[in-house]
Parts: structure tokens; sequence; C-alpha cells
């Protein structure tokens, strides 16, 4: 097509360019005021071209014409869509397809083809049509998959129908370009599947996406990092730890590259650098999760009935490891993972740092705290108390997490009351500074949390007091106070239940209900615990335990759907409801043997 209507070859390109240059770098720099302008006169010149090439002499090919045109209406169309026009914007990708339908399979169209069903895709979804969107997607995905099988060379990238011959891209350029396009389907299937809560489908698509981006080279560090270290938590729920692990090194390793790549304009700003620590400390907030969650895991796999170590568990355990070693090694190797790309040693080198597999003592426990305890020091850098509360909390909650179950691997009984002690010193201040009438549920979490590490201490020195010939007025004395401060937090969460008028409720609500009758039982448990020579104050410390414990009885044969929720400790109330009144009378025969 030498001339058309009269106007250069040339000349047409050229307008073609300017368009595609307006509407890809000079809109960024649009003022807020008129944002869509170099959108507009984009628009204005792909009319012009589309016009030049409806006036075009008969002798001109048809299909060559066909598939210009075809171009000119998917450029129409993304533009009509950026400038939030989604109907016209439709029209247009949809003659697009139409156009170019009879050849969609050729070389010269199949890319543009994708895109137009791509930009498709993103448009019902923006309607939240997501089954429609799904439609063109996966059209997208079949047609891909079918042109590689059949044809396989690296087809024309849409912008070459508007160059000379001598501006045509290489190959390898034109490949990447596809790739780049075939990426963009799977990476909008993903968000689609997630939509429609094929939780699966979406982590695998997200994975697949994250591993071509890399191959390509065609991400953004920070986004790429972020999706990444999202996709871990996923694989996280699934307990698939290597698989966990192996996105968050990523993450970790794309990250850094963040800082390296200058940007567009080399003028970042402080909102931009503030920007980067934040998502800095998401990624670590991320890894914390890994961490606690392989460590309580592991818990969950080694306690016996009463939530201690199971020895005999643990040796068990210790030799199918051993023998699984080799097998997993193998079977690591046909894992999803990001291997075919420039950053593979750095990512194994990350990994090294902590292991994804269960830890069976305490060693191998310490090792993870560790790593988990310095990035709960890097979220706490950013998501500080003042600006950020809830976040700060929850990462405090998580350190907490980290030392409470790092306890369970330790056999000493008084290091591991230093532990708990930690978890006192960290959560004691937040709480008594945090104001329930705006922050009703984290503090509640943190009254019960409180008092239940108070609860495990003082269990803690009873069991080292019970290995002392005799106890000695200093153990006595912290058994009462470790009773007496957990007392204190468990009446504190259950009077935060009550309404406005000091009164607790008839019926507990579901979320509250078990936490609730937990806090019954354990202050009943825990007036049992109080030592004293005072008989008339262990009786009445009796008296207070029976009427704890009778609560919980009584709830429950009031309210038989809440019995579900407290087997064990509803069958311990009754067993105590049945022995209390008889020890009590026995002690005041004691106190008065007269009557």
């Amino acid at each position: 097509m030498a001339a058309v209507g009269g106007c250069g070859w040339a000349v047409v390109c050229e307008k073609f360019r300017t368009a595609r240059t307006l509407s890809n770098v000079e809109s960024r720099k649009d003022p807020e005021t008129d944002p869509y302008r170099s959108k507009y006169s984009a628009r204005a010149l792909l009319q012009e071209v589309k016009q030049l090439l409806s006036a075009a002499e008969e002798g001109d090919e048809e299909r060559l014409l066909a598939v210009r045109l075809a171009v000119l209406e998917y450029e129409l169309g993304v533009n009509h869509t950026d400038t939030e026009e989604l109907s016209a914007g439709e029209e247009h990708l949809q003659r697009c397809m139409q156009l170019l339908e009879p050849h969609r399979l050729s070389p010269d169209c199949v890319s543009l083809y994708i895109q137009a069903q791509n930009n498709l895709g993103i448009l019902w979804s923006e309607r939240d049509k997501i089954k429609t969107a799904q439609t063109y997607l996966e059209s997208a995905e079949a047609l891909y998959n079918q042109y590689m099988k059949e044809d396989g060379n690296p087809p024309l990238d849409p912008s070459e129908h508007f160059m000379a011959e001598e501006e045509k891209l290489t190959d390898q350029e034109r490949s990447k370009r596809f790739e780049k396009a075939y990426t963009h389907t799977l990476y909008y299937l993903a968000q689609v599947y997630q939509h429609l809560e094929m939780i699966e489908k979406a982590a695998q698509y997200c994975h697949t996406t994250l591993k071509r981006q890399l191959e390509y080279c065609g991400y953004h560090p920070v986004e790429w990092a972020l999706n990444a270290a999202t996709l871990s938590q996923y694989y996280l729920s699934k307990q698939c730890f290597m698989e966990s692990r192996h996105c968050l090194a990523a993450a970790s390793v794309v990250f850094s590259q963040a800082g390296q790549v200058p940007s567009a304009e080399d003028n970042e700003t402080e909102q931009d650098q503030q920007d980067l620590r934040q998502r800095k400390a998401e990624i670590a907030r991320c890894w914390i999760k890994y961490c606690l969650n392989l460590l309580q895991s592991a818990q969950k796999l080694l306690e016996d009935n009463i939530g201690e170590l199971d020895p005999e568990r643990q040796l068990e355990l210790k030799a199918q490891r051993k023998k699984e070693e080799d097998e997993k090694e193998k079977g690591r190797k046909k894992a999803v993972l990001f291997g075919m790309s420039d950053i593979c040693d750095s990512v194994l080198a990350m990994e090294e740092k902590v292991s994804s597999v269960y830890p069976l003592d305490f060693q191998e426990a310490r090792e993870i705290f560790l790593v988990g305890q310095n990035y709960v020091q890097e979220a706490k850098e950013f998501f500080q108390v003042d600006g950020y509360v809830t976040d700060h909390i929850e990462i405090v909650q998580d350190h907490s997490a980290l030392f409470k179950v790092l306890a369970f691997f330790e056999e000493d009984y008084e290091r591991r009351c230093k532990m708990h002690k930690r978890r006192i010193d960290m959560l004691e201040p937040i709480c008594s500074e945090l104001n329930p009438q705006y922050y009703l549920l984290i503090s509640r979490q943190l009254q019960f949390e409180l008092a239940d590490t108070y609860y495990k201490m003082m269990d803690l020195k009873v069991a080292i007091g019970n290995r002392l010939e005799e106890l000695d007025s200093h153990t006595i004395k912290k058994i009462n106070s470790l009773a007496q401060f957990a007392i204190k937090y468990y009446e504190l969460f259950l009077d935060s239940l009550r309404n406005p008028d000091k009164v607790f409720p008839e019926v507990l609500k579901e979320d509250v209900l078990r936490p609730a009758m937990v806090a019954k039982f354990h202050i009943a448990r825990l007036y049992g615990k109080l030592i004293t020579s005072d008989s008339k104050k262990q009786l009445e410390n009796m008296q207070t335990s029976l009427e704890y414990y009778t609560f919980l009885v009584d709830y429950c044969e009031k309210y038989p759907d809440a019995v579900r929720a407290i087997e064990t400790e509803l069958e311990l109330s009754k067993e105590m409801v049945g022995l209390l009144p008889t020890k009590m009378e026995r002690l005041r025969a004691k106190l008065c043997p007269f009557i």
C-alpha cells in the first residue's frame, strides 16, 4: 500500500506512532484538571488514520486493509476504555475481533486477537460481569495454545502493521511481546478465578504468571514481590511450607531490586520512599506468618492430649523425617518454582536461612523463631504504634505467639516461665494504654491473652513447686501473685461483655461463647489454686470457685447448644460441682467442730 487516499504511507505511520506516544507516554503528564487530554488527542489522530485507510484505493489488498483497520479498532477500544467510556470501548474491540475472525490463527493476527480478548476480559471485569470476562480470557488462553501447537513461530506485533519494512521487529522481540500478551491473559484469569472463589486455580495461575514475568523480564519489582508474598500465604494455608518459603524468598530477592532500578523520571519523592518502606514491612509480616505457622503446625504434630510435647511421637517423627529426606529432595524439583531465571541462586541462598520442614526439637524451633523475630523488628520499624495502632498490635501479638510456641519446645520450666514473662512485658503496656471504647475487639484479645499467659505461668510455678520437698514462702507468694493477675485479666475480659448497665449477657454470642466459658472455668480453677493458711479465706476461695463452676453447668443445662463449645471444661465443672460442697463441709467442720 504505497499511497492511501493521496497521502503518503509514511505520514499515516507517523500519525499512528504519534497517537500511541500521546496515549502511552504523554498522557502520564496530563494535569489533574484535564486528565484525558492526551488520550483525546490520540483518539482524534486514530480516527484520522481510520478515515484515510477507509478511503483506500480498490486495488489495495483487502485482507491487509482489514487487519490494519482491526489494529485501529483495537487502539480506539483501549482508548475509550481508558477514558471510562466502556460501551464505546466494547464496540471498537468487538469490531476488531470481527475483522480478524477469519484469520485469527495467522501470524499477523493472532497477537492482536488475543490482546483484544484480554481487554474485553478486563472491561467485563470492571462491569462486575466476571463470568463473561472468564469466557473471553479462557478463549484467549485456548487460542494461544492452539497457535503454539499448530505454528509456534513468533507472530507479528500489532504495532508492526504501521511500520516501514526496515523498522519491523526481530523475531526475538516479537516473541517477547507475544509472550507478554499471554502472560497478561494468565494474570487476568488468576484474578477472575479469585473472584469466583476458585482459590486453587487462582493460585496456580498466579504462580505461572509470576514465573513467566521473571522469565520474560516483564515486571515491576515491588508489584511482583507483593504478589509473590501474597501467594506464599495461600501455600501457607495449605501447609505447603516449601512452596510458601520459595515465594517469600523470591519476593525478598526481587523486592531488593526495587531500590536499584531507577524510576522513569528518576526523581523519587518522599512518598515513593515511604511506599517502599511500607511494602518491605508487609513482606516482613508475611515472613512472620510463615515462621509462626511452621512452628504451630509442628506443635500440633508433637503435642499429647494435655498439650505437652510427646517424646515418643518426637522420636517417631525424627525417624520418619530421616527416611523421607531423599525422596523430598527429588519431589522438590517437580514443584512449580521460579527456577528459570537470573534470581535462582539468590533465592536458594535466601531459602537456606530458614527451614521448610517441621522443627522437632528446641534447637530447630529456636532457629525458625529467631528468623521470625528478626522480621518482627523489621515490620515494627515501619508499623509503629503512632499512626498504625492496629498493625503494630497485630505484629506484637505475632511476636508473643512466637514466644508461646517456642516455650512449648522448651523442657526447662523456669526458662519456659521466662519466655511467657517476655510475652507479658510486650502485651501489658499496650493493653493498659488502649482505649476499649475504640478498640474493643483488640482490647478483648489482649486481656484474654494476658490472662492465659499468667495462667500458664501459674501452672508452671505450681509444677516447679511440686518438685520441692516443701513450698517456700517465695514460691507461694509467686503462685498467688500469678493467679491473681490471671483472675484480674479474665475478669476484665468478662466485664467487656457486659452491657452499658454493667449486666452480663443472658445469652452469649457465638464468637465469645467459648472464650467467656473458658475464662469462667479458669477463674474457678485459679481460686482453687490460691494458697493460704487462713482456713476462713480458703473457704471463701472454694465458695467463689464453686460459683464459677456452677455458672458453666447451669448455662449448658439452660442452653444445650453451648455444650459443643466446651465439652471438656463442662465435664470437669460437673465433677467439681459434685466434689466441692463435701470438701467445704469438711473444712467448716474443722473451723467449728462443735456445730
